[in-house]
């Protein structure tokens, strides 16, 4: 049984997306209130398995989590990308016209926006989680308080579905990454095959120094399919760099790696794995 720590309770998209990772396989959720917590799961326990959201399509990069993931050692085996479909959701003796207060984690209440614009007297409330707020509504029988969730969670908590599909945009799509200690990667990494690398460095702060590594990956038929900079605290105007590459070729993409270091200051690979296909 694999045992893999998540941010949010049972039933959140975290929840979702490591059973549909870990497909066919049983394995033991390890529910963590914040991002920080997976990472000491990890390191209290090397058999731990970590997943934590990095990217949505709408809402953005997470940016904290890609320091926590430098900071932390582990190393990347894997993604997953789910279909973010939310759910408003109340307890059953509730309907849609008696409900006075939503609660859900602030993205997915951005993210819904325009539906609740249909709402106008009703109270917003920012919780920390989705489907903490259904498992809250529930547990405190609070009667008029409706939750976005995903249906999974409705389900889980057996709280009545108003209304599904409340996303605005329905191309609404979350990436999470797989972390462990860098001694289990071999043992986890999927068919022990990649096609994917995150990398992280940063660059003297000379003209053209960017554009002088994004050469030599073009050079090596390397592509690039993100580009995240975040400052590094303490040292003004300098930043690190993060890059997620795709490639066909495992040795040209190493020795796209070995020309690009002499240039760079910091450079580490965070991980290669095989790149994940939506999930609807």
């Amino acid at each position: 049984m694999k045992r893999v720590a998540i941010q949010g309770v049972l039933g959140s998209y975290h929840d979702i997306a490591a059973h549909q990772f870990f497909e066919n396989e049983e394995i033991e959720l390890i529910c963590c209130t914040t991002f920080e917590e997976i990472f000491a799961k990890i390191k209290e326990d090397s058999n731990v398995i970590g997943m934590l959201a990095i990217e949505n399509t709408i809402a953005g990069s997470l940016l904290h989590n890609y320091n926590l993931l430098r900071e932390s050692g582990t190393t990347i085996v894997g993604e997953h990308k789910l279909r973010i479909k939310h759910s408003f959701v109340c307890l059953p003796e509730d309907n849609i016209e008696n409900i006075t207060e939503v609660n859900s984690h602030p993205v997915a209440l951005a993210q819904c926006r325009e539906f609740l614009q249909q709402f106008p007297k009703v109270k917003i409330v920012e919780t920390d989680d989705t489907a903490g707020s259904a498992q809250a509504i529930k547990e405190e029988n609070l009667r008029g308080h409706a939750a976005i969730c995903s249906h999974y969670a409705a389900d889980l908590y057996n709280m009545k579905v108003l209304q599904e599909g409340i996303e605005t945009n329905k191309h609404n799509f979350t990436r999470f990454l797989v972390v462990t200690d860098p001694w289990k990667a071999d043992e986890l990494r999927q068919n022990n095959k990649s096609n994917k690398s995150n990398i992280v460095f940063s660059l003297p702060h000379t003209e053209g120094s960017l554009s002088q590594v994004l050469s030599i990956f073009s050079f090596y038929n390397i592509s690039l399919t993100k580009i995240q900079s975040l400052p590094i605290i303490g040292r003004e105007w300098e930043y690190m760099f993060y890059v997620d590459v795709i490639y066909s070729d495992y040795l040209r993409y190493k020795q796209s790696i070995d020309a690009v270091r002499p240039l760079t200051k910091e450079l580490n690979i965070l991980g290669e794995y095989a790149e994940g296909k939506s999930k609807i």
